[in-house]
């Protein structure tokens, strides 16, 4: 399999990224990807409530979606949108940051809702509330891409070790984690902790990332740790996509994962035990 990482720097129009991100899916079909996977909030990255809901949509209604799935049908490849922002009919008004996995014929395989939302105090000065626009998901997926079983995860998914860990133990060989990492915590944890959730479920994590500083439509530009990552199941980096928009290519062996399982076979030691 040949995987392409696309990373991206979107601004909070959706009719203004949607070019931006087809023609870098079309770079990576044309390099020979079968397998194109784009990051977190691959639609916008906005965090005024009143511009998302002024330009989000229903999944059935998203032209962003629409578009995607025509386009991995025309190129005949395997896509993972790596989350959509997208209404709901939920009575509180909040979104869905959903990863979609779109079939070469254009199928929605699989959807995934970011289960932990980014609620955090980076700083004194730097606060997220994801959950106040973002309602969380509740079930854990694992699918298949070309007959490889996949786990789907998002973000700040990726400080929960548990959720990886029912994915590997289910059978999941791939695990994806597209994000849009804060700069400040990406600096410090973003390599680390995707190395560490390849080394101990013994997966292949491919991380397509958001890069860059996005401007805000009435509220303050974030900025994103970008660095996308595909790291191997013994833990070693097999490309970094560095901190600008572009393509970033790479083979997946997934003879590595049976390796790596036959030499240190940790998936099938966990116990139970008792306390604290």
């Amino acid at each position: 399999m040949k995987a392409a990482l696309v990373q991206l720097s979107v601004t909070d129009d959706p009719a203004a990224n949607l070019p931006v991100t087809l023609g870098f899916i079309r770079e990576a079909a044309g390099a020979g990807a079968d397998f194109v996977l784009t990051p977190e909030c691959t639609n916008l990255l906005s965090s005024n409530r009143a511009h998302q809901n002024a330009v989000l949509r229903l999944e059935e209604d998203d032209l962003t979606l629409a578009a995607l799935r025509a386009e991995a049908e025309a190129l005949g490849i395997w896509l993972l949108i790596g989350s959509l922002g997208l209404k709901t009919h939920d009575a509180d008004g909040r979104f869905a940051n959903r990863s979609l996995l779109i079939g070469p014929q254009g199928q929605i395989v699989a959807r995934y809702d970011k289960i932990h939302m980014f609620d955090v105090d980076v700083s004194e000065t730097e606060r997220y509330r994801e959950s106040e626009a973002y309602r969380p998901g509740t079930r854990a997926v694992l699918t298949e891409v070309a007959g490889t079983p996949l786990g789907m995860a998002i973000c700040y998914d990726l400080r929960f070790p548990h959720l990886f860990r029912k994915l590997a133990q289910g059978g999941a060989q791939i695990l994806t984690l597209p994000a849009a990492f804060n700069d400040t915590t990406g600096a410090a944890h973003w390599e680390s902790l995707i190395r560490a959730r390849a080394i101990e479920n013994t997966c292949f994590m491919l991380a397509p990332a958001q890069c860059g500083t996005h401007a805000a439509h009435g509220g303050r530009p974030r900025r994103t740790w970008g660095h996308s990552l595909a790291v191997a199941p013994w833990g070693e980096v097999l490309a970094d996509g560095g901190t600008e928009p572009g393509v970033t290519l790479v083979e997946i062996d997934l003879a590595r994962v049976a390796q790596a399982r036959v030499r240190v076979p940790s998936l099938a030691h966990d116990r139970d035990f008792e306390g604290p």
